[in-house]
């Protein structure tokens, strides 16, 4: 993967603008999101005791950073994601039915791809919700989705209001709902990844449902961690970005894991040597509540909101040789 900027592309806003615009954009969407779902803020660690279970093991391949802490006499890892830590928190805060947090979660993958979408610093507001059996559905699922989504076109509309200038597409709040399978039946010979731009494209806001079971092909359409979505209850929230022409995923969520799924899933995934963790205990025997959540990634938002075409224009990171000469011929300004 390599970074790519569009021909006679210019910002339309400086860096001192840039600033306060990404400023804007997230007291915004925060605001917007936490009244509609009724979600509170809560403090997030930034590493995390991985004997715990409780860091995310996204899709497996990833490996953690992990660093030694001579006061505990053992090593700590810093967070991937706060996927199964909020849900904890959740039942350790004493969080009631209907009510929820978020949080701001600042992470490192240092195995990220790097490309104008891709870090390896991750920024997203990490969100979960106590929800009841009754709305262990899609139903339910497609409900929460919708919000989010008109939340981040309320947002985008606050941000042009603000910079009338910008080239930033609007958002259409319509949402396509697809299963994944019905993705590859729509495009049986193309790849995931070409599914999920030739679909975007076509109608603007998705998203792609149930990831993570083998589908009719005996390959999932992407990888998920067994231990915290459903993956018949889970999905990602993708927009067709025209200034770059791809798909642009900004949200993956779900409704998480009973007792129930989470045996099934830790045994097909060959992991049930975790169910000895914690975390994994208090989930089998009810412990923690059964809830929804998932991460929204805050440079994503502000870089579509602000008509960005590189990651990089909206949060400070790291950058490999190509990047940084692609960026400087190009005129587009890292952070």
């Amino acid at each position: 993967m390599t970074t790519r900027i569009p021909d006679n592309y210019i910002s339309c806003l400086d860096l001192y603008d840039t600033q306060a615009a990404i400023a804007l954009i997230k007291r915004t969407f925060q605001d917007t999101i936490s009244s509609l779902l009724s979600l509170k803020r809560v403090s997030a660690p930034l590493a995390i005791d991985p004997l715990t279970g409780m860091n995310d093991n996204l899709t497996g391949r990833e490996r953690p950073v992990a660093f030694d802490v001579p006061g505990i006499a053992r090593e700590a890892e810093i967070v991937q994601s706060l996927a199964k830590w909020k849900r904890y928190a959740l039942y350790k805060y004493n969080f009631y039915e209907g009510r929820g947090l978020y949080a701001d979660m600042n992470a490192i993958r240092r195995d990220e791809e790097l490309d104008n979408l891709h870090s390896i610093y991750v920024d997203q507001w990490d969100w979960e919700k106590i929800i009841t059996e009754k709305n262990r559905n899609r139903h339910y699922l497609h409900t929460v989705v919708r919000t989010i989504v008109r939340s981040i076109a309320f947002t985008g509309q606050v941000v042009k209001a603000k910079y009338p200038d910008l080239i930033a597409p609007d958002i259409n709040d319509n949402v396509s709902f697809i299963t994944s399978q019905e993705l590859l039946e729509l495009y049986p010979d193309e790849t995931p990844q070409r599914r999920e731009y030739l679909y975007s494209k076509e109608h603007g806001t998705v998203f792609i449902e149930g990831i993570g079971w083998p589908l009719s092909d005996g390959k999932p359409h992407d990888k998920r961690s067994p231990d915290y979505d459903d993956w018949n209850l889970n999905g990602d929230i993708i927009f067709y970005y025209p200034l770059l022409d791809c798909a642009f995923e900004i949200s993956s969520m779900g409704i998480r894991v009973d007792s129930a799924s989470l045996s099934s899933q830790l045994k097909a995934s060959g992991c049930e040597k975790r169910a000895t963790l914690m975390y994994h205990k208090m989930v089998a025997d009810n412990t923690l509540p059964l809830t929804i959540g998932g991460g929204i990634g805050q440079s994503r938002l502000c870089m579509i909101l602000m008509g960005k075409v590189h990651i990089g224009e909206v949060q400070a990171s790291v950058w490999d040789e190509q990047t940084v000469t692609t960026c400087k011929r190009a005129g587009v300004m890292l952070l």
